[in-house]
Parts: C-alpha cells; structure tokens; sequence
C-alpha cells in the first residue's frame, strides 16, 4: 500500500476550488478533503498551487508505427506529461493504418513499451472494412475521415457511410471536411503557391456540408457521433441542441490563430480543417463558453521544419501541440477569459464521458489519480528549442503564456516534475472504456468508476 498526501493546495473539483488535502493511495484519489496530518509515504506540499485533474487529449496523430522520424509514442508521451495530458487517444492513419483490432492491439503494444502516461487507440474505419469495426471491442470508438487522408481511410461514399451509421454500434467520430468541394476549389486554384490559399481551398463551405451530412447520418441513425476539430462559427448553429447523440470539439490553433497569421508563420499553421477568421475564432470561443462545444483537443499532428519549410503545396498540414495545450488555457485562466472549472470540463471531463473512460476526468474520491498542479503566477515563452515533441518546433514559438503545469501525476506516480523531470521507469496503462453509460449527455455527475 502507498499513500501519498498533496497537502495545502487549492483543488480544482467538479463544482468549486477549495483549499484542501488530497489523499491518494494505490494509483486512486482517497479523499479529497484529508486531514493535513494523515499518514502517508510521500507528502507534495501543494501550497500556492492548483490542482487539476490530467488533460485527456482526444484526438492526437503520434506518428507510429511508420512514421516516427516525425515523432513515436516515447517523445510523444514525454511531450503529454512535461505538458499536464495524463490520456492520449490516438488517431488510425499510421503506417500501416490500424484498421483492425491486430492493428490496434499492435499499436497497445508499442505504447505499453514506450509510454509515460495512459493510452487509448481508434480503430478506422474503410469503405469496407464494417464487418471488422462490428467485431472491434475496448477501444474509445470508431474514426472516419470524411475527407482529407489518403489510402483506403477516406470514406467518401454515401453507401459506405450509412452502413457505417448503421450497423455499428461504437461511438464514431470524423473529420468532416466535404471532398468534392475541396478538389473543387483545388482544381479552380491550381498552380498557387500562396499558403493562404490553404484556407480558400478547405473553405467554411467544406466544412459545413460535411458537418451536416454527418450529423444527419448521426441523427437518422441515432448513432452517438463526435465532430471533431470544428474549425467555423458557422457549423455552430448546426452543433445547438443536438443531445443525446451529438457532441463536438474546438482545438487550440482554430481559436487562437486565423488567416492574418499566414504572413507571420506560413506552413506552421497549415492545417487539416485549414484556419480561418478572426471571426471564426471569437465564434468557436463562444461556442465553447456556451455550452455548443464540449471538449478542447490538439490534433497534435507533427512534421519536421524541413517537410514543413517545402513550398505550398508541398508543405503537410499539421502542427504540434500536446506540450503547450494547458498552458495556452491557464494563460486565458489569468486573462479572465474562463475559469479553471471550464478548464476541466473541456480538456479533462467532457472527453471522459464522450468516450466513456473509466475512472478519469475529475478529482473525486475514487478517481484515479491522473493529476496536474499548476502554477498560475509562472510566465514562460514557448520555445521551439526546449519542446520535448520530437520535431522540436511549436507554432506558438516566442509567445509568453502565464499559467504552467509544475507536476504530472499519472496512476498517483509523478512522471513529471519542473523540478526533477521526467520519471523514465514509469509506463502508463491501456485506457478503460465502458460505453454503455451512454456517453457525455448521459454522464452528468462523471463517468464513476
């Protein structure tokens, strides 16, 4: 038995921020109101800071197997814990793709080898592989690129998708950008080189029909779906009143950077939906602080500085952001702009019952003890030099953000701290998903254990 005391810190629980002692004991969270001289075997004083629980990132690309001059699940993980993500669900377009649960299973394997904090894999979906995602058991849920990937994940097909819709059962989940409307606009700007052209190419209209189109394949079929990483205020009104089948996702370079960026950082914020406007920007926010979007992702999707240095279009779309991600969030914290109960909710609560993660998402007594503090009276810059990712580059190089995690506790186990670093005999564990619950609109009071 270990027990380890967070004494004197300001926890942040699902409903208020009181100063307090966490109890935790055998990777699980005791008691959240301990007595400040409980027995335990490791005392954190926790005075002066903030505790939260660890960031579940729904939807990164970690690059392996196949890919991993680019990143791999060690200095992906690494990226996670120096960054306060205690949870990574991962996207199927590695190389092979895991379109299989061998696929999947394989990719467990790596992970259980290599990373610092906890794991969960998609399974993707083909336009014929239904039979095989019918079998698919103990993973978060289905993905389909409705646009956008290469190889046999693209599912473009009216047919394809409703049999999709329709005879699976897991949580499904897409990138809805509308393929014909993109080779449309690629067709009409054939030739250019201009990198703002990403953002006319993979239009507000791209989006938008191929976020309608899903949610009335969801609809019709009552089939829980997840949008991800909605990129336009216009998809919103789309998004409104949308329960209990319906849920979606903001990510961090669709509310902070627009098209008036591109002279400043060109390829490095070239992106799969591609940016938009400021005024897309204001929207999603809002969309966020209303209650229209649920969780905050990254679609960390790393290329070294040389692919992304290529001449548009040669250039890939994709950005790192893992490291950054609760930082960016706690630097709004300080602004005023939100508060660190939504924080939670975004980033750590909403993605849990979205994917029905057992035991995760919030700091209460028998949770699992994935925990942050933080510190929100540190300021730091963003440096491409000093990112753990394995490209070495961040988009928000330069920019100094008030608000830093200070430790990262996975399973009750530090695997992170700015004092010490990282812990590199620590290994994470294979996420549990138990979507019967229902999901988000059915988890009110969090998804137990």
């Amino acid at each position: 038995m270990s027990r380890t005391l967070i004494r004197n810190v300001s926890a942040v629980l699902p409903g208020s921020t009181v100063l307090s002692n966490v109890l935790l004991e055998n990777g699980k969270i005791l008691d959240v109101a301990a007595d400040t001289h409980a027995s335990a075997d490791e005392l954190i004083d926790g005075s002066g800071l903030h505790l939260l629980p660890g960031v579940i990132d729904d939807q990164v690309h970690f690059r392996e197997p196949g890919l991993t001059h680019k990143e791999d699940l060690s200095t992906a993980s690494h990226a996670c814990a120096a960054g306060g993500t205690t949870s990574f669900l991962e996207m199927p377009n590695t190389q092979p793709p895991a379109v299989t649960m061998e696929g999947v299973k394989a990719k467990e394997q790596l992970a259980a080898d290599k990373s610092l904090v906890n794991y969960g894999f998609y399974i993707g979906a083909t336009p014929d592989n239904v039979e095989e995602l019918r079998k698919a058991t103990d993973v978060p849920g289905i993905k389909i690129f409705i646009g956008s990937s290469t190889g046999n994940l693209l599912v473009d097909s009216q047919e394809a998708l409703e049999r999709i819709f329709a005879e699976t059962t897991l949580p499904l989940c897409a990138h809805c950008e509308d393929e014909a409307t993109v080779r449309a606009n690629a067709e009409r700007l054939s030739g250019t080189t201009d990198i703002a052209d990403h953002s006319r190419i993979r239009d507000h209209k791209a989006a938008v029909i191929a976020t309608k189109r899903a949610i009335d394949l969801a609809t019709r079929h009552k089939h829980r779906f997840h949008v991800l990483h909605v990129s336009t205020a216009d998809e919103l009104d789309l998004l409104r009143d949308t329960a209990p089948y319906l849920t979606a996702e903001i990510c961090l370079h669709h509310v902070f950077f627009n098209v008036d960026d591109y002279p400043r950082l060109g390829s490095r914020i070239q992106m799969n939906p591609s940016i938009k406007t400021a005024a897309d920007n204001a929207g999603l926010w809002q969309g966020l602080l209303d209650g229209t979007i649920q969780v905050i992702a990254t679609d960390h999707a790393p290329h070294t500085l040389e692919e992304k240095a290529q001449p548009y279009p040669q250039s890939p779309s994709g950005l790192p952001a893992v490291e950054n991600s609760l930082a960016l969030m706690l630097n709004q914290v300080v602004a005023g702009k939100c508060s660190l109960q939504q924080v939670a909710s975004w980033m750590s609560d909403a993605p849990a019952r979205v994917w029905g993660i057992i035991g995760k998402g919030r700091i209460e007594a028998g949770y699992d003890a994935d925990l942050v503090l933080v510190d929100l009276d540190e300021s730091r810059t963003v440096r491409d030099e000093e990112q753990h990712t394995k490209t070495k580059w961040s988009p928000w190089h330069g920019e100094t953000l008030t608000g830093w995690p200070v430790t990262t506790m996975v399973g009750g186990s530090v695997v992170w701290s700015k004092q010490s670093g990282f812990n590199e005999s620590h290994r994470g564990a294979k996420l549990r998903f138990d979507h019967s619950r229902g999901g988000y609109w059915n988890t009110p009071d969090g998804i137990g254990t």
